[in-house]
């Protein structure tokens, strides 16, 4: 497969929104986007792999029939780590899940921690960034508008979980959500708060220190 019939497949896959008609052996262009290591194409693997498996195209055995050993490591990962992103977003694929089922389960967890703080992600000598991919996605995958915000929203929550279980503990994060929801305190718990949590409610409310964060992750 030419370059240019890579670009046009993957476009029908959710690369980018096609005008055509669809044309292609989707089995075929999928197997062509793993072979070509190109970051483009691996970061809309989900969702050109979601759109083939939504036309009811997809089948993972024949695309890894198309691969040799090392690249069929390179899709067995793009698999996994679309598995991952379909979770993080709270969106359940009965074929992705078959799919990754005879993987190893704490991949599967590795791809979820690089979501939920927008790390980097490597497949083989590749840099994939977590936050294009998730962006790719929402962009490119052909559903239902409201079955999207419904994703970015369990995003954003699960965005939010995980921010908060790296500042507080089990226990202060418990009483740093029992404050904000305004419900009584005890007396005990008011004391622990003011000595222990406020402050660090404190430094998360300094401006200065956002834009620095900001500054320091870019």
């Amino acid at each position: 497969m030419k370059h240019e019939d890579l670009l046009k497949g993957a476009a029908e896959l959710g690369f980018k929104l096609p005008e055509q008609q669809k044309t292609v052996d989707v089995n075929k262009t999928l197997a062509e986007a793993v072979i070509s290591r190109d970051t483009r194409f691996w970061t809309a693997f989900p969702a050109m792999a979601a759109n083939a498996a939504e036309e009811g195209g997809f089948n993972p055995g024949v695309v890894s029939a198309h691969l040799q050993a090392h690249e069929k490591d390179n899709f067995r990962a793009l698999l996994l780590m679309s598995a991952a992103l379909y979770r993080h977003l709270g969106l359940r694929f009965r074929w992705a899940k078959t799919a990754v089922s005879g993987f190893d389960r704490g991949a599967i967890g590795n791809y979820l921690l690089k979501f939920a703080g927008n790390g980097v992600i490597k497949i083989g000598p590749e840099e994939l960034r977590a936050q294009e991919i998730r962006d790719c996605f929402l962009a490119g995958f052909r559903q239902s508008a409201e079955r999207l915000k419904k994703a970015e929203t369990v995003r954003e929550q699960l965005g939010l979980e995980y921010a908060l279980a790296r500042i507080f503990p089990p226990g202060q994060k418990r009483l740093f959500m029992k404050k904000l929801r305004g419900d009584a305190l005890t007396k005990t718990e008011r004391e622990y708060f003011s000595r222990v949590i406020r402050k660090k409610a404190q430094a998360l409310a300094n401006e200065d220190l956002h834009r620095m964060a900001v500054k320091a992750l870019g």
